[in-house]
């Protein structure tokens, strides 16, 4: 097993000048960096991370708990935080949560991590504790539905997008709007829901209970839930319906086209997070913008400020944009 040693003898350097490579220096010469790099490579050194963490009490890796592997919102964000943590020579540790397996996180990330990020989940107030008194910060990219003083999240004001997206809708003539929302109520998508019929108060639109549908947030299941109501009954009690998510939209998308009905001619559908799906689907998906890869930037970048510097950020809140295509239109008189 190479050594640190003889990364520094291949590379015709010292061990001081590996080290600061290693630990991601910036009083090292680019071609000296690129030297010790291929070196690294060409002997196949690994840095023993247990070793360097108990010197500098850090590991130089973040902890990223999906909820779902194949989530193209949640992949988005990853691609942002991936790319920003490398600028900075950190690397990330990807793990999907499972709410009944919650006690073995404190295992899996024991001493490999010096952060945690979260899609929103909300982790018990044992978990949340357990790294605090580890001095693990967590953070978490859209506000989970139970609130913890020691979460900071990074996420778009729902609220003011609900009005921005219901409003656009209002114009169009709608007045019974539908909402798709997720079965879970403590799943991260919940809020959306909670935003959505505060703003359809704001704006004097009633929301009665049959104009909830719900599914667990992919499209699958939103398109057995929609192919289900449309099959099982007359008239839909509402001439719009917006989805929690962009998976979501287009399985209601799907299940109207299967069903004989024609998108926006017989229903307008828009969702929410703008997934790169939205823009290719026929027609194209009325939809809220989440800027992903921003999230994943600055996410990155306030782990680092409290990590390097004990900087403890408030939560920030990102730009709100509503991207309109195709599946929405003026209602039919």
């Amino acid at each position: 097993m190479a050594t640190r040693d003889d990364v520094a003898k291949h590379a015709g350097v010292s061990v001081a000048v590996v080290s600061y490579v290693i630990n991601n220096k910036d009083n090292v010469k680019e071609a000296t960096r690129q030297k010790v790099l291929r070196a690294i490579a060409e002997l196949g050194y690994n840095p023993n991370l247990t070793a360097r963490s108990l010197k500098t009490k850090r590991t130089g890796q973040f902890g990223v708990l999906f909820n779902s592997l194949s989530n193209p919102f949640e992949t988005g964000i990853a691609l942002g935080l991936e790319e920003r943590a490398r600028q900075f020579g950190h690397s990330l540790i990807f793990q999907t949560y499972v709410r009944s397996e919650e006690e073995k996180l404190k295992m899996i990330f024991m001493g490999r991590t010096d952060g945690l990020i979260l899609m929103g989940q909300s982790l018990s107030e044992e978990t949340i504790s357990h790294f605090a008194q580890l001095d693990v910060p967590v953070y978490s990219i859209t506000s989970p539905v139970n609130p913890s003083s020691h979460v900071r999240y990074i996420d778009i004001d729902w609220h003011e997008a609900m009005m921005r997206l219901i409003g656009h809708l209002k114009e169009q003539g709608h007045s019974r709007i539908g909402f798709m929302g997720h079965v879970e109520e403590d799943h991260p998508l919940h809020p959306r829901y909670t935003h959505f019929r505060n703003a359809m108060r704001e704006l004097e639109l009633e929301f009665p209970e049959e104009a909830l549908l719900q599914a667990a947030g992919s499209l699958e299941t939103a398109y057995t839930t929609m192919s289900n109501r449309l099959a099982h009954s007359g008239n839909l009690p509402f001439t719009a319906i917006i989805c929690a998510n962009g998976l979501m939209g287009i399985g209601v998308m799907s299940a109207c086209k299967d069903h004989g009905l024609t998108v926006p001619q017989d229903l307008s559908v828009a969702a929410c997070e703008d997934i790169l799906m939205a823009s290719h689907t026929t027609p194209g998906l009325t939809t809220l913008y989440f800027p992903r890869r921003d999230a994943g930037f600055q996410t990155i970048d306030m782990l680092l400020d409290q990590v390097n510097n004990g900087s403890k950020t408030v939560n920030s809140m990102l730009d709100v944009g509503l991207t309109i295509r195709g599946s929405t239109r003026t209602v039919r008189g």
